[in-house]
């Protein structure tokens, strides 16, 4: 493992822009990598499913590789979260989960995510440690500190109300519940992607209202599923699964659009970056065959996951 706050040039460039979206604040976020501090890296999962795809496997890359530079990565189980469902980017309300579901869940969850993520390097906390203290007036004081016409300005909240689809309370709440996480554990650093852009501003102009240094927002791209056009979802079924025979897992990469190959490269390998603009020119020039260039991305990806036999 690296000396905290010791980073190449060649390492910064990869943790800054390979599998990036957006850093917000990017600036903050280098001075803080080279600060030697130990950062605090936020991820939190809601276990509503019992399982992990490649779409997440992009972000706990990032994660594993902030690891090897001596940060601590912090896992928020969401078992209070959950119940509700994360609203970002849903057209309708989710049904509710019982809390046994959740934690079901969360056990698959954990197996999952500790195979990419350095489980000795990494701590495991429930929200149930803080929130099954909260009572009534606490959580009153959370949600005047935000109005309602903030949280409609979400792309997907002004759709369903502008498409006079309902909302729940309780979706309301979720963002709240989210940044009120960062706050517990003093986050440096919160993981989500694109779509959660939202529930971790919140996260860091909440810490401010507490008085804590408010967060690093660190998005990663949403990875398109096996069919080419929707985000890797399993409701969609165009998602490969990390527990997935590896003959299934090969079997899926190998039936991905060529257009696909060099992003998959990029975010679920370690490819280097030289090597992906060769792919990217060699496929638009047409010199190379994509079949020859799916069969080693669906070798490097489901041997990630499979011991060789």
């Amino acid at each position: 493992m690296a000396e905290v706050g010791k980073i190449s040039p060649q390492d910064l460039e990869s943790v800054i822009t390979r599998g990036v979206s957006e850093i917000i604040s990017r600036d903050e976020f280098v001075r803080l990598l080279r600060s030697g501090k130990k950062l605090r890296l936020k991820m939190g999962f809601d276990p509503s499913r019992p399982d992990i795809h490649l779409g997440h496997v992009v972000g706990l890359r990032k994660l594993r590789q902030l690891q090897e530079l001596g940060h601590q990565v912090i896992l928020i189980v969401g078992d209070w979260t959950a119940q509700i469902g994360d609203p970002s980017g849903q057209s309708a309300t989710r049904t509710m989960l019982s809390h046994e579901e959740v934690l079901e869940n969360a056990k698959s969850y954990l197996r999952q995510f500790f195979k990419v993520v350095d489980e000795s390097q990494a701590q495991v906390i429930y929200q149930s440690e803080w929130f099954g203290n909260f009572d009534l007036a606490k959580v009153i004081e959370l949600t005047g500190r935000f109005t309602v016409a903030q949280f409609l300005q979400r792309a997907d909240f002004a759709q369903r109300f502008a498409d006079q689809k309902p909302i729940a309370i309780t979706e309301l709440l979720y963002p709240l519940l989210q940044a009120y996480d960062s706050v517990a554990i003093e986050a440096d650093v919160e993981f989500g992607g694109t779509d959660q852009m939202f529930n971790l501003l919140v996260g860091r102009e909440m810490q401010q209202m507490e008085g804590q240094r408010p967060q690093q927002c660190f998005l990663m791209p949403i990875l398109v599923g096996t069919d080419g056009v929707q985000k890797m979802s399993k409701s969609l079924d165009n998602y490969v699964g990390v527990e997935e025979t590896p003959n299934d897992m090969y079997g899926k990469l190998m039936s991905l659009p060529d257009e696909l190959i060099v992003p998959y490269f990029e975010y679920l390998t370690d490819a280097p970056s030289e090597e992906l603009a060769a792919f990217s020119s060699d496929l638009v020039a047409g010199s190379v065959n994509p079949m020859e260039m799916k069969k080693r991305l669906a070798w490097e990806i489901t041997d990630q996951f499979h011991e060789r036999s």
